[in-house]
Order: C-alpha cells, then structure tokens, then sequence
C-alpha cells in the first residue's frame, strides 16, 4: 500500500533552477507550448486550441498532484518565476515501484541544458522521495533530442514498440529508456 503523498508539494532547486507547482499565472507559457504544432509532433495528444484549455490542463495537473496520481512542476530559472517548461512523473506504478517521467520545453530553452537538469532534479525526487524502484520515459523514436537527455542522465534504451499507440486516425512507434535505482 502506498503511503507516500505530494503534498505539502515540494519545490526542487539546483544551482540554475527552480521547479514550482504550476498556476493559472502559467496559463500563456503552457499555451504556447501545447499549441505549437513543432514542439506537439512527437507527443500524442491534442493540440491546445485556446488558453482556456491550458487552464483546464493547469487544473488537471494540479488535481493529479491533490489526487496523488502524478505529479508535475513548472520549469524556471532562479531567479525569474517565468514557466520555461514542465516536467513530472506520470503513469506511476505505485505497487510496482516505477514511475513514467515526461517534460516540455519552450523553443527559446532548448538546447541549454534545462531539461537535462530538470530531469536530475526528478530523478531524485523519485528515487529518494516517492521510493521508486525504477523509471521509464516513453518517446518518440525521432526524437533524438530527448532520447539524448534521456542518455546523458543515465537513462537505457529498454525497448522500441512498434505501431503500438493510435492517435488521430494514425499508429505510432513507441521507445521506451529505463533507469533503476541501482544504476546511480
């Protein structure tokens, strides 16, 4: 049984970085993200049509964090509070001990190394907090970018699905990275 919660929710810091629960004060940053077609083609889901909906997304995630089904943060740089991205644990196997990490960056971030300290931070927290045993992180194959991240943060290549996600009338390949606990 698992007795672990998100609550009180807990920032994480690095040197750069600061990792907050988003709000609705982050409701621009995450339209621009989730309605840009460039930054949406490797993840299957929707494309944001108004900010309403990005509210609606806001308020989802933060329910998830209340519900204690998964957890995000919004992605910031010490010491502006500005929403760069969002990272978090999804699809959490709590009798399993593993966890599913996922993250969105801005276009004006990339490429400077935020994501792959983002995800240090949440490694940690979900290895050290959340008492994962290991967790994976499901992208596109074409998405070489992420999949180095990935690498660079310890991460394996555990597996490539093939056609194994339908989404808008289309089927999709799937990668699969791991990394368990016992790899730090």
């Amino acid at each position: 049984m698992n007795t672990f919660s998100f609550l009180p929710f807990k920032n994480l810091e690095s040197e750069r970085l600061l990792l907050r629960q988003m709000t609705s004060e982050d409701v621009n940053e995450v339209f621009e993200i989730r309605s840009n077609p460039e930054l949406m083609k490797y993840i299957p889901r929707p494309i944001l049509e108004n900010k309403e909906e990005a509210l609606e997304l806001i308020n989802t995630i933060n329910n998830r964090i209340n519900s204690n089904e998964g957890i995000n943060w919004a992605i910031t740089l010490k010491p502006d509070n500005k929403l760069l991205g969002y990272i978090g644990h999804y699809r959490i196997k709590w009798e399993d001990f593993r966890s599913e990490i996922g993250y969105m960056l801005l276009p004006e971030a990339q490429g400077k190394g935020i994501v792959s300290e983002a995800v240090n931070l949440i490694i940690k927290y979900g290895f050290e907090d959340m008492k994962m045993h290991s967790l994976e992180a499901v992208i596109d194959p074409e998405n070489n970018a992420s999949a180095r991240v990935l690498e660079k943060n310890g991460f394996v290549k555990e597996g490539h699905f093939r056609e194994n996600e339908f989404f808008n009338g289309k089927f999709y390949d799937s990668v699969i990275y791991s990394l368990l606990k016992s790899d730090l």
